[in-house]
């Protein structure tokens, strides 16, 4: 079987557990979006482990009355993975599954806060709630400030946030305006084994992680 073959065997076998106990429509839209994942894989664009956490967390939103796109392109530079909208309101998912790139080896946790921290400021943006996605078994460590209301972000915060930014991300820059508006709504813990989502609210998720963990996060830590 080669690879093109596992990851549409693989996105069915999902797409039957996803669909087992929902509606017609809520079906059709659960297949809509796999055709459209297989189309671009062909174009070589998804990979598995990302595409099966997108179609479990659209499952989660098309029941709370979501109508969903992945993958979808925000402007020339920013194509979000999942773009939901709910009346007048819209809601972008980016997923996050912990892959660190082979140059980053040595810095993983600085690179995995600074990837956090421009997605979360860039896409934001675009966005009335943003959220990000991730598996039970990895930890986001974005920095907190971004976690807080933007009236509560202090100088030494944007200043911190923009630091770690630019280290890495500096094509374009993020600015100091873009750091102030930024905000993070919410987390979607997303169980591909049991196919469910669990919601959770920044700053709680941040404290319930930094009990249990052995690293710090940022300045504020």
């Amino acid at each position: 079987m080669n690879n093109r073959e596992r990851f549409e065997q693989d996105l069915s076998t999902l797409l039957s557990r996803l669909t087992a106990d929902v509606n017609t429509s809520a079906q059709d839209k659960l297949n809509n979006l796999k055709e459209w994942l297989l189309k671009l894989h062909k174009e070589n664009v998804v990979k598995i482990n990302h595409s099966v956490m997108e179609l479990v967390c659209a499952k989660y939103l098309i029941l709370k009355g979501y109508e969903v796109q992945l993958e979808y392109r925000l402007n020339d530079l920013l194509t979000c993975d999942l773009y939901s909208t709910k009346g007048y309101g819209n809601l972008i998912v980016e997923i996050e599954t912990g892959f660190i790139p082979p140059e980053h080896a040595l810095s993983p946790l600085t690179y995995t806060s600074a990837r956090l921290a421009s997605k979360i400021i860039r896409y934001s943006s675009f966005a009335g709630k943003f959220a990000l996605g991730v598996p039970p078994h990895y930890i986001l460590p974005f920095p907190k400030a971004l976690a807080k209301p933007p009236r509560r972000r202090t100088s030494a915060d944007i200043e911190f946030i923009q630091a770690l930014c630019d280290k890495y991300y500096s094509n374009p820059p993020v600015t100091q305006e873009e750091i102030c508006n930024a905000r993070i709504q919410e987390i979607y813990i997303i169980d591909v084994d049991q196919a469910r989502v669990q919601e959770i609210d920044p700053d709680t998720y941040l404290k319930r992680i930094l009990q249990k963990s052995f690293i710090s996060f940022d300045e504020a830590t």
